[in-house]
């Protein structure tokens, strides 16, 4: 079956930087696209990046020049780096694995920014 794991969240004053990773496994992570989730306390999970099959990669405005997404085919995990962390970028943030059969989900894993 398709699991993903995140890892890499925690604590960080603000100015900060964290890089999260989610390993995939259960499909070709080759060509399959993935994206960078989060969903702060009371508000709507919202889209911080996506990857697709050939590298390419779109940002929310909000993080653009400050998050960098990636993947590792080798070690099928895909990154998402974050530099210049703000406190309004406190929130559990989710990898997706965008597949032919459906999208699905990693557990999330917090990030806590500290002003």
């Amino acid at each position: 079956q398709v699991q993903l794991v995140e890892s890499g969240g925690g604590l960080v004053q603000a100015g900060g930087s964290l890089r999260l990773s989610c390993k995939v496994s259960g499909l070709t992570f080759s060509i399959c696209p993935m994206a960078w989730f989060r969903q702060a306390p009371g508000k709507e999970r919202e889209l911080v990046a996506r990857i697709g099959m050939s590298g390419s990669a779109n940002y929310q405005d909000s993080v653009k020049g400050r998050f960098t997404i990636t993947r590792d085919i080798a070690k099928n995990t895909v990154y998402l780096q974050m530099n210049s962390l703000k406190s309004e970028d406190t929130a559990v943030y989710y990898c997706k694995a965008e597949w032919f059969s459906g999208d699905y989900w990693g557990q999330g894993t917090q990030v806590t920014v500290s002003s």
